[in-house]
């Protein structure tokens, strides 16, 4: 087991790991909208910019793993409210493409830091993913 860090993404504030790497797993914790310095982008953003930010996060952590986003198996996505589904599905597509990981969906009543929506991943590691490409989300 390997523990996957990256200054890409926000280091963990608790006890855990951006993501753990089990045999070609790769386990993203879930990311909320806060830059690689940790400031969140809550209040402060519309819910497509925190989407996007959330999907950049993991792109960093997924690279810094040996993965990519093509690899990605599963993705669970955490909103405050389903109203912004419309809007995070939207930025969810343009980072996939035409990968489609399993997906669920979940709505909470609350995240840290007052943000609208999280996401963590599972995807598998291999040497045939294009890891070095930028990502536009």
């Amino acid at each position: 087991m390997r523990h996957v860090a990256t200054d890409g993404a926000p280091m963990p504030a608790g006890h855990y790991s951006q993501a753990v790497e089990h045999g070609a797993v790769v386990y993203v914790s879930a990311q909320l909208p806060l830059t690689p310095s940790g400031v969140p982008l809550a209040g402060s953003s519309d819910v497509d910019s925190q989407t996007a930010q959330v999907l950049q996060n993991i792109n960093s952590i997924l690279l810094a793993a040996g993965s990519c986003r093509q690899n990605v198996l599963r993705v669970c996505v955490y909103v405050n409210d389903i109203a912004h589904w419309p809007v995070v599905n939207d930025r969810y597509k343009k980072f996939f493409g035409d990968h489609k990981p399993a997906r669920s969906v979940v709505e909470v009543s609350g995240l840290h830091f007052g943000c609208s929506v999280a996401m963590d991943a599972v995807a598998f590691v291999d040497d045939t993913g294009d890891r070095h490409s930028a990502v536009v989300v």
